[in-house]
């Protein structure tokens, strides 16, 4: 028996348990500890794809495994938690029991990126709207920046039901915006073919260092608007 074919769909299968326990830990409030299990998992996600490719074992059930993972673990879980924060808010109760559920658009729009990412041959190289476990990453980080409370105009901007409706329509949209990101895979060991990688990723570490949790969101957000400012440099340069 061929074991090793078995370990990237053993490792899959540990992103979805990521994403369950965290669930868990979303509806107890514990929000940094379900923060932690979706970046594990989301670790797990990359490294499944990584060992079928090393094994040469890839397969029609891993990918659809894959897609099946994804949708717990930055699909549910980051839904669950933007139905939390409605829950979270200052406002009126009836108001936002009714817009909690609001939240679940952001499940919504992942389910729709991850199916139509199987079928979409443009993303083999890099990534057309922003990737499910990048949006995770991002919603995750909010009640983190909540509850630091470091910056309180920032904390009060988070707790308004209206702005997070706006968080959440966004969030849908932009997974599945015909929009190019750059991809953040080494071109080659060239310095040259990697220095927007290399800068985006130095950047990335110095967010993280000086903001914490809200480093995880600006580098979300700094990957998207780079990401479209070189799509524009990329145009005019051909024009030219």
């Amino acid at each position: 028996m061929n074991i090793k074919k078995y370990i990237p769909n053993l490792i899959t299968l540990g992103n979805l348990l990521c994403g369950c326990i965290a669930i868990i830990f979303v509806a107890r409030l514990d929000f940094e500890t379900a923060f932690f299990f979706v970046c594990f998992g989301i670790f797990l996600d990359f490294f499944d794809g990584f060992f079928a490719r090393l094994f040469k074992v890839s397969s029609p059930l891993g990918l659809q495994l894959d897609s099946l993972a994804d949708m717990v673990t930055s699909g549910l879980v980051p839904g669950f938690t933007m139905f939390q924060l409605f829950q979270m808010t200052e406002y009126d109760s009836e108001v936002i029991n009714k817009l909690s559920v609001f939240g679940f658009i952001i499940t919504l729009g992942a389910c729709y990126r991850l199916a139509n990412f199987n079928i979409d041959t443009r993303q083999t190289n890099s990534f057309i709207g922003l990737p499910t476990p990048a949006n995770a990453l991002f919603i995750m980080s909010l009640p983190l920046i909540i509850i630091d409370n470091k910056l309180e105009v920032l904390t009060s901007v988070l707790t308004n039901h209206w702005f997070l409706v706006a968080i959440t329509l966004l969030s849908a949209f932009i997974m599945n915006a015909d929009i190019p990101l750059f991809s953040l895979k080494f071109k080659s060991k060239n310095v040259k073919d990697n220095l927007l990688q290399i800068i985006f990723l130095t950047i990335s570490i110095l967010l993280l260092l000086i903001f914490k949790f809200f480093g995880v969101a600006l580098i979300i957000l700094f990957y998207v608007l780079l990401s479209v400012v070189m799509n524009i440099f990329s145009k005019n340069t051909i024009s030219k």
